[in-house]
């Protein structure tokens, strides 16, 4: 099994502090954010291979960073060759590139880089080759209001099969929200061939769910656990004081 972490985006609404280093490394609780999750990501059974997608921009800054660890799991660095945010691949764009780059010819998990939580992957991969299909990896925010219509709503059956996935609906069907963590099985990776090839979106991922859910199978893992997503300077302080105090 391989993991790939998105790092390519430019981060703009944390500047000054990503001005010169990729959201990924921005240290919270005294270490890079990428390392707490690594942290999560290395127990899974059978990894043996992490990825990590960036931009030209930041390459030797990743480049750096991984000559430096010391981890259980070699980690190697792709440049997609973007500089800014007119010419990036978006975050499906970058699951292909990294898909063809890196030759990865085996299961894979997703993880957006500024993504930080607390529960146990290894469930969520044990439901996906169970059920044998992809696994989105959800939150529930039920007491977030009107708040869940910034994400991916998702809403499950009784066989944790997703039944409808929307992209940042005006009137949520459920307090399920997706968050950037997925696993795919070996045989559904040429699906994001065909999805790009039908002028999809190449930038939400959660687009790419929307549809891949009409396409296979796919089920839910509703983690149980801290989520941290770290899109603001508001939102990283919060985590950032937590995992001090760990």
């Amino acid at each position: 099994m391989k993991a790939l972490l998105l790092g390519a985006g430019y981060a703009t609404r944390l500047y000054p502090l990503t001005k010169d280093r990729p959201k990924p490394l921005l240290p919270v609780g005294r270490k890079p954010m990428v390392e707490w999750i690594l942290d999560r990501l290395i127990p899974v059974p059978g990894l043996d291979r992490v990825l990590v997608v960036t931009n030209a921009r930041f390459t030797p800054h990743f480049e750096e960073w991984a000559r430096a660890w010391r981890g259980a799991v070699p980690v190697s660095v792709l440049n997609d060759g973007t500089t800014s945010n007119e010419n990036r691949l978006g975050a499906v764009g970058d699951m292909q590139f990294s898909i063809r780059q890196g030759k990865i010819d085996d299961d894979l998990l997703v993880v957006a880089g500024d993504n930080l939580f607390e529960f146990d992957v290894r469930e969520a991969v044990k439901l996906g080759k169970e059920k044998g299909g992809p696994v989105v990896c959800l939150k529930d925010l039920r007491d977030a209001g009107p708040l869940i219509s910034q994400y991916s709503v998702v809403t499950l059956d009784g066989n944790r099969r997703i039944t409808d996935f929307e992209e940042k609906p005006a009137k949520p069907k459920s307090s399920l929200i997706s968050i950037c963590l997925y696993y795919f099985p070996r045989r559904t990776l040429p699906l994001i061939d065909r999805y790009l090839a039908e002028g999809n979106n190449k930038d939400q991922p959660g687009w790419y769910i929307q549809w891949l859910v009409k396409q296979v199978p796919t089920f839910g893992y509703v983690l149980d656990g801290m989520w941290f997503d770290i899109g603001d300077l508001d939102s990283y302080n919060k985590a950032n004081a937590l995992f001090e105090k760990r």
